[in-house]
């Protein structure tokens, strides 16, 4: 099975560069998988802090049946919340839009780190 990987600090920054790799690597079927890994580091930066090292694994080709989409971060006591964000809120729908673009999402604990991870 063909895998990027690629092991970053989670900043507003590198949000461009992730999705440049992806598109990299899955061809023109990766929309879904971009906005995935745009809206996963941004959730390590807002509830676990700007510069935490992440690693972010994408599974499969475009032309795959489905492709996965990991992050891995230290902090396994932090998990993802999907939540209602008010109409006039700017942040709160990473969780919810990574619903909706996925066949199925979750998170994985270890001892010391999690994976947020979802199937596309």
């Amino acid at each position: 099975m063909n895998e990027l990987t690629v092991r970053l600090l989670a900043t507003p920054q590198a949000a461009p560069m992730l999705r440049h790799a992806v598109r990299e690597h899955l061809g023109p079927e990766s929309g879904d998988a971009e906005l995935c890994v745009t809206e996963l580091p941004a959730n390590v930066v807002r509830h676990v802090g700007e510069g935490t090292p992440v690693t972010l694994r994408v599974t499969g080709t475009g032309r795959a049946a489905r492709t996965r989409v990991e992050l891995t971060d230290p902090a396994p006591g932090v998990r993802p919340v999907q939540r209602e964000a008010a109409g006039g809120e700017e942040s709160g729908r990473g969780p919810a839009l990574v619903d909706a673009l996925a066949a199925r999402w979750g998170v994985t604990r270890g001892a010391r780190t999690k994976t947020v991870w979802c199937e596309l």
